[in-house]
């Protein structure tokens, strides 16, 4: 780490202290030339990968266009936003474990379809005909009775 003040490259921690409820860990260091103290912040880089769109156009990761959808889904249901903040956060984490640069979009639909089902089974229902697109009453009833099972 280089000196603010002169540049220097010799720089020694001197106390390091976790924050932001772990995610990030603040260090104090001294300049081993001019002698002056300074904070630094660490966090972890998290990469998301690209989303490769079934149209074969690739975009980079949208937290929100996630949090949207599911939302849409709970739209009127009883489901607290912590629920709705986990599920997105196991998305994004088995998102990240895959060690893939690039995920199809019909794997998030996929996950978000798992995390529905586990919060609340009307949403699941909403999202489902939306990201399979039923063409009628007898596919809602095909879904409604797989979920059953």
């Amino acid at each position: 780490m280089h000196c603010p003040f002169c540049s220097a490259v010799d720089t020694k921690v001197i106390d390091s202290r976790l924050v932001g409820e772990g995610t990030s860990v603040r260090r104090r260091r001294q300049c081993l030339v001019c002698h002056e103290r300074f904070t630094t912040f660490e966090v972890a880089e998290l990469v998301m990968p690209r989303v490769v769109k079934s149209n074969d156009i690739r975009e980079p990761f949208n937290e929100d266009k996630l949090c949207s959808g599911i939302m849409k889904a709970l739209e009127k249901r009883p489901v607290s936003a912590d629920d709705v903040e986990n599920a997105v956060s196991h998305i994004k984490s088995k998102l990240r474990s895959t060690g893939e640069r690039e995920v199809p979009s019909k794997m998030i639909g996929n996950l978000v379809m798992d995390e529905l089902k586990k919060l609340d089974k009307v949403a699941y229902i909403r999202f489902a005909s939306v990201y399979r697109s039923f063409e009628d009453i007898r596919e809602f009833g095909e879904e409604i009775a797989r979920l059953q099972d």
